[in-house]
């Protein structure tokens, strides 16, 4: 996916020279003032906030031939140090219940400019001097979104991985972070396993079980279907155009509601869809560790279609199937420990209804889940393997 950025910096003054001033220094002190601004967005609209600090310079730290004594530039580079800040780039965050992008802008302050507005301050009995600021935006800012249309909550689609070990958390996030901050431009393509890319340890993927020829198996990136569905559900609830999705070959209780999932493993099956929402899209993903939850959200311009999804409706329900089991080089002989448990196979039917324009127009999402049976894992060469 394309990323695009629009970034900005003011180059520092250089150091100046010093020089005793010949009158004296303010009897009731000098405040140091700061004042920047720094845009947001908020309800759609390009915002501006604006930023005042101040800092308080007292009569005995000015010297009487006043100089920028050895105290006094001790006590400025402290407030300088206050001052001096790290950027950091635009992102939406939930602020009670509304969709704020904010951006960090970095500062670092111009001391050489400064010390001379002080020193010029004190030379004509001035009660302010202004703090000078060198101001460098980050590459992903606001501005550049408004300008582009990112200014929107379009779409959004959430999953729980609640239960999930240790391997299945750690493949979620390297993959919701692989997506997370991409653009999606009008009329693109968004092919999911191309934005992954290779699954391995070099990616920074671990080894986890996957479903492979009717059990289950370990493979790097175990899990990631999660990922897929949390993103497609996105898709789906956004009203954009499903180019190719597939469901497991049974029900997995990490992707219900019944149906409302994708499955991926490449090369073979693969989640895509278009961006037509009429101007670019921002992807931006969100996890909870802790609460273990995944959100996909899309940020664009203001929608101008509603759409609906149906809950699922389940028929053609079929009896489990027989357990299966899979080679664990940790388990005793003989031994034999669960790792999935067995689920009735079954038909889901969702339903999408996408309303623009006084039209109005429906697509079925359909889900065919074989039956499954509980899966046990066990030493390689168990008997049962064979």
């Amino acid at each position: 996916m394309k990323k695009f950025f629009i970034g900005f910096s003011v180059a520092a003054v250089s150091s100046l020279t010093l020089a005793q001033a010949p009158q004296a220094a303010n009897a009731k002190g000098l405040k140091l003032t700061l004042k920047t601004s720094e845009p947001f967005i908020q309800k759609g609209q390009l915002k501006l906030e604006i930023i005042q600090k101040s800092f308080l310079l007292e009569p005995k730290e000015l010297s009487a031939n006043n100089k920028i004594t050895a105290k006094l530039s001790q006590k400025l580079e402290s407030i300088f140090k206050g001052i001096n800040r790290v950027g950091k780039d635009a992102r939406f965050e939930n602020e009670k219940g509304s969709w704020v992008a904010r951006q960090r802008s970095a500062w670092q302050v111009n001391q050489a400019q400064t010390r001379e507005n002080i020193l010029k301050a004190i030379e004509s009995g001035a009660a302010t001097a202004e703090i000078s600021l060198d101001v460098t935006t980050p590459k992903r800012n606001v501005r550049n979104w408004a300008e582009s249309g990112i200014t929107t909550l379009f779409a959004k689609g959430s999953s729980s991985f609640k239960g999930s070990p240790s391997f299945r958390v750690k493949n979620i996030i390297v993959a919701a972070s692989k997506l997370d901050n991409d653009y999606l431009e009008e009329s693109q393509e968004l092919d999911f396993n191309d934005s992954i890319g290779a699954i391995n340890k070099a990616t920074g993927f671990v080894e986890g079980f996957v479903i492979v020829d009717g059990t289950l198996e370990k493979e790097d990136g175990g899990g990631i279907c999660q990922v897929s569905t949390t993103l497609f559900r996105a898709a789906y609830n956004g009203g954009l155009p499903i180019t190719e999705r597939h469901e497991h070959s049974h029900r997995v209780s990490y992707y219900d509601p019944v149906g409302f999932e994708a499955t991926v493993y490449a090369p073979s099956k693969n989640l895509k869809f278009k961006n037509d929402s009429g101007g670019t899209l921002l992807i931006q993903a969100e996890w909870n560790e802790k609460a273990q939850t995944l959100g996909f959200f899309f940020f664009g311009r203001a929608p101008n279609r509603q759409v609906s999804v149906s809950a699922p409706v389940i028929s053609d329900f079929k009896a489990a199937a027989a357990p299966s089991f899979s080679a664990d080089p940790k388990m005793r002989l003989g031994a034999s420990r669960q790792i999935d448990s067995p689920m009735q196979g079954m038909t889901s039917l969702i339903i999408r209804t996408i309303r623009k324009d006084g039209k109005v127009s429906k697509d079925t999402l359909k889900s065919v889940y074989q039956p499954w049976g509980a899966v046990y894992a066990v030493h390689p060469n168990d008997q049962r393997l064979r």
